[in-house]
């Protein structure tokens, strides 16, 4: 039988040429979408930088139209129940984490219902501790009906995990609110020597996770942030408290090893994974959400900055419609100005803007930006402007999820 491949030519790699195309596009794109409504199993990477609960009713909109999206979450949550494990063991925070895991979930064909049901509980907050730990030796036991419910095999391996927690946990430990899908994903980690990535597939097969959700870092470090006026805060949850407005604008988000400590400055760098997930990406976004703690948190890790740069695939910041907190002093032209800085860091202070973030996305007639929408300011960086409908009567003030994900997946 002939060989074939003989007649195929080989191109020298010093005579291949790497070409750019520019493409004209209509957005939304129902051509476009139609296709990843009809093959999700096939969409396309987008991957998001963000972490907290902002992106939530988006993600679920989402899994209709691709199954391949991939979220690097913020670990570094000091507040909450990821606080009280925080204390209790050398960990991660992986409330974030579960809730991205939950948003990507199929809760109706190929997942299960129950595991969703189960990590979606939190205990009671004004239970005694022994009712608490009754009812959770329960879960350990199987003998709780939210346990119960979930099929073998799988219901060995959530009391296994829960198990190894409730065994290892301190005595005095606060069971009070705790997220049960928080307490096995630490039982988990604690029981794969601290190996994350391994939790979190074997969970994201437990409920069908139609997505790749994985920590930014692997590392137990938690925020530090000065602001204008000389203060600084330590821990995301007294950065990003609701309970009192920042006393000025924040200067500087920094990573730290010990929460009492932040002169104890931290450096850390994405793994492999990491990086290969931001080189593979067929659109990055920088969403809505929490400005410092959730989007900018994501960029402090060495090698972030670099793989944004080499990823050839659109580049898209979409602003928070309203007030949020952490931007106190900080319009959208100035957000933009404070992503390009940080990404710059990494990749270097030359860096052509052309390699870190192509678009933004507004709606100019429905939104009210914190600071004002200064249109020029943000073109004068570099940076086109897509000024389109984000808010419906429904969702206003707040962006409506199907209109942003029919957007970005539009320019994929």
């Amino acid at each position: 039988m002939p060989d074939s491949t003989k007649d195929t030519p080989t191109i020298p790699a010093e005579r291949r040429r790497r070409i750019s195309l520019t493409q004209t596009r209509t957005v939304p794109d129902p051509i476009r979408l139609a296709r990843y409504i009809r093959a999700p199993e096939i969409g396309p990477k987008v991957l998001f930088f963000s972490g907290g609960t902002a992106l939530r009713d988006t993600s679920r909109v989402l899994t209709e139209y691709t199954h391949n999206s991939v979220h690097l979450i913020t670990p570094f949550d000091s507040g909450g129940s990821s606080a009280v494990l925080r204390d209790a063991f050398p960990m991660i925070s992986v409330g974030d984490l579960r809730n991205r895991l939950m948003a990507l979930a199929d809760t109706h064909l190929l997942g299960h219902p129950e595991v969703y049901r189960l990590f979606n509980t939190r205990l009671d907050k004004q239970a005694e501790a022994s009712r608490l730990r009754a009812r959770l030796d329960a879960m350990v036991a199987g003998t709780d009906a939210l346990v119960a419910a979930v099929p073998t095999p799988l219901r060995k391996l959530i009391r296994n995990h829960l198990g190894f927690f409730a065994e290892h946990m301190p005595a005095d430990f606060d069971l009070r609110g705790a997220s049960i899908g928080n307490l096995i994903l630490a039982g988990g980690y604690l029981n794969n020597r601290s190996d994350i990535d391994a939790v979190i597939f074997l969970f994201s097969k437990l409920v069908a996770v139609r997505g790749v959700v994985r920590p930014v870092v692997d590392s137990n470090l938690h925020l530090s942030a000065e602001l204008e006026d000389g203060t600084v805060l330590i821990g995301q949850h007294v950065i990003t408290s609701g309970d009192s407005r920042l006393s000025a604008p924040i200067r500087e988000l920094r990573l730290t090893t010990v929460i009492e400590a932040p002169e104890q400055l931290a450096e850390v760098e994405i793994d492999a994974r990491t990086a290969e997930l931001i080189d593979e990406a067929e659109l990055i976004c920088f969403p809505v959400g929490s400005f410092w703690t959730s989007v900018v948190a994501c960029l402090l890790p060495s090698g972030v900055g670099s793989a944004v740069a080499r990823a050839e695939c659109p580049k898209i910041y979409v602003p928070n419609c309203g007030e949020d907190p952490e931007q106190l002093g900080l319009p959208p032209h100035e957000q933009v100005r404070v992503l390009l800085e940080h990404l710059r860091r990494d990749a270097g202070e030359d860096t052509p803007t052309e390699l870190l973030l192509h678009f933004v996305l507004v709606d100019s007639s429905r939104a009210d930006y914190a600071g004002g929408l200064d249109i020029d300011s943000i073109e004068a960086q570099g940076v086109e402007v897509i000024d389109t409908p984000l808010i419906s009567d429904k969702t206003a003030p707040l962006i409506e999820p199907r209109r942003l994900v029919e957007l970005l997946l539009s320019l994929v």
